[in-house]
């Protein structure tokens, strides 16, 4: 049986998306992160582990990953991250979507859903 080890985000600046992951999320890094490769893992140990990779692709051209984070509290979170850097991104919405699309500094687009 397969289960996911970790997910892996392509960013083109390593230091600053482990800065923003991190606080996001509460994450630390595993171990010292190199200059092209971190993981990190939740500072509470539960949670999946997050591993942050160098590319060369831009994200505005080539969507990378995706994530879908689960939020109890959707507009508060959105305004959180927003703070930590993120961007709303347009996005065409169907009727009563539950999620809002944002990206992160480097340009990453992922979903904050309401849970």
């Amino acid at each position: 049986m397969l289960t996911i080890g970790s997910i892996v985000w392509g960013v083109r600046d390593v230091p600053r998306a482990i800065r923003f992951w991190c606080d996001a999320l509460d994450y630390q890094p595993a171990r010292a992160p190199s200059d092209d490769w971190a993981i990190l893992v939740p500072r509470s140990g539960t949670g999946q582990q997050l591993s942050i990779t160098i590319v060369s692709s831009d994200a505005k051209d080539h969507q990378r990953h995706h994530l879908d984070l689960y939020a109890i509290d959707q507009a508060a979170e959105v305004e959180r991250l927003l703070g930590l850097g993120a961007r709303r991104v347009d996005w065409r919405y169907p009727d009563h979507a539950d999620y809002v699309v944002l990206a992160d500094p480097d340009g990453n687009t992922f979903c904050v859903v309401q849970k």
